[in-house]
């Protein structure tokens, strides 16, 4: 669909005047997850100074029902939160769960039925110890398919590994200074989960897990919650002098097997061409046609036609070092097989070309899953309002002047893919 075409079914203008997070942590079974989005959702809340009569509703954003074993855990929060009878959803798509709820908010005041959405995710993941995670995780797979010969995703992201190592001579060294990245801009962030003075030996000795990624290469899981308030335009300039306008959205899907995914030509984005990939086998392993279509969706929508030059920070999901290189590509950051060469290069450290996850990712930050996509709004609202001083009390991570920002959430192998595209206000 043409940009113009896009303008003319968005809707009203979106914006997000308020966010909240709670300190990502693992082994912390005593709060119950009520509380932890009641504290993110008062953080947010007080920021502004909203009362409860001034939220029209909310959007609840978990993954999994198994860990706190308990079934209707949204209205759980709804009520504890003191936000019935007005209405609300869950929204669940594995790791995407956050980003698509963020969507899903976004819709809700687009679509003219609130004036002002909270959006609230969580996880509570320390309720079961780690194989038992990831057993639940991997049941994000095909059961009848990919679970009983893949096993956990690991297995699945260190196969993509190898195949993007084998394709494009991505080395291992050139995934570990991912994992040294973001655990540096972590130290930073004190809702950071494990912040890290690493080097690249540091994380090619630690355990292995499965080659050629190790423990040091892959995100942990986590308790946390996380919320932004979302609003119209009219209501967002009552809330506060500094909303951050929500451009536009992109969301991307793909088959559920790995080995349904077809081959076929590369989605272009708008600074490419076709003879860019003429002789990539496509989409193969090595990359996510989910999160290159949901690009192009909010690229289009935002009136982008050079990513790396009109826009000045991303946050996306890096659950394992691959992955993140593996985004860059998706992405049009630069081309398919030029990912390691860009973290070689440093184009995506703090102070390089385009940042990414200057908040430490999820490899640092933690990933409670229904949390995270939410957790990145925050932080891309902060700095797109240069509030990272405020709220960090400390403005290392403060980029100087940032005007356009993207987040990103990702699932499963590529399942479900999000894009979204938030600006500054002039």
């Amino acid at each position: 669909m043409y940009y113009s075409e896009l303008m003319k079914h968005k809707g009203r203008n979106v914006y997000m005047v308020s966010g909240g997070v709670t300190k990502f942590a693992k082994a912390t079974p005593e709060m119950d997850f009520r509380l932890r989005v009641k504290k993110a959702f008062d953080y947010a809340m007080n920021d502004v100074h909203l009362t409860l009569n001034d939220i029209d509703g909310s959007v609840a954003s978990y993954f999994a029902d198994h860990f706190q074993r308990q079934l209707m855990s949204g209205i759980m929060v709804q009520d504890y939160l003191g936000l019935t009878p007005k209405p609300s959803k869950r929204v669940e798509g594995g790791g995407a769960t956050g980003g698509l709820a963020f969507q899903t908010g976004y819709e809700e005041i687009a679509s003219g039925r609130m004036d002002t959405c909270a959006v609230y995710g969580f996880e509570t993941m320390s309720h079961v110890n780690t194989w038992k995670g990831n057993e639940f995780i991997a049941l994000a797979s095909d059961t009848n398919f990919d679970y009983p010969v893949g096993g956990f995703y690991t297995g699945y992201y260190a196969m993509m590994a190898v195949r993007h190592m084998h394709e494009f001579g991505t080395t291992v060294e050139q995934l570990a200074k991912v994992s040294v990245k973001n655990h540096k801009n972590a130290i930073h962030n004190p809702y950071a989960q494990s912040p890290m003075n690493l080097t690249v030996s540091d994380v090619r000795n630690s355990p292995m897990v499965a080659y050629p990624l190790t423990r040091l290469d892959v995100c942990t899981m986590s308790d946390g919650a996380a919320v932004s308030i979302l609003a119209s335009e009219e209501k967002a300039f009552e809330i506060t002098d500094r909303p951050v306008l929500i451009k536009s959205i992109g969301t991307g899907t793909d088959t559920m097997r790995l080995s349904d995914r077809p081959m076929g030509k590369v989605p272009l984005l708008p600074n490419e061409k076709e003879s860019d990939y003429s002789k990539l086998k496509y989409p193969g392993v090595h990359s996510f046609r989910a999160g290159r279509t949901a690009a192009k969706e909010a690229y289009d929508g935002a009136g982008i036609t050079d990513p790396i030059e009109e826009l000045d920070l991303i946050e996306l999901h890096d659950a394992y070092t691959s992955s993140e290189i593996q985004t860059y590509e998706d992405l049009g950051l630069c081309k398919y097989g030029e990912g390691g060469k860009f973290i070689e290069e440093g184009k995506s450290e703090l102070k390089g070309k385009i940042p990414v996850n200057p908040s430490g990712g999820l490899l640092a930050s933690g990933h409670p899953v229904g949390a995270t996509g939410i957790m990145q709004s925050v932080f891309m609202f902060w700095q797109l309002q240069r509030t990272v001083k405020k709220h960090f009390k400390d403005d290392y991570l403060q980029l100087n002047n940032p005007k356009r920002g993207l987040i990103h959430s990702h699932a499963g192998t590529g399942t479900y893919v999000t894009a979204t595209i938030m600006e500054a206000v002039k």
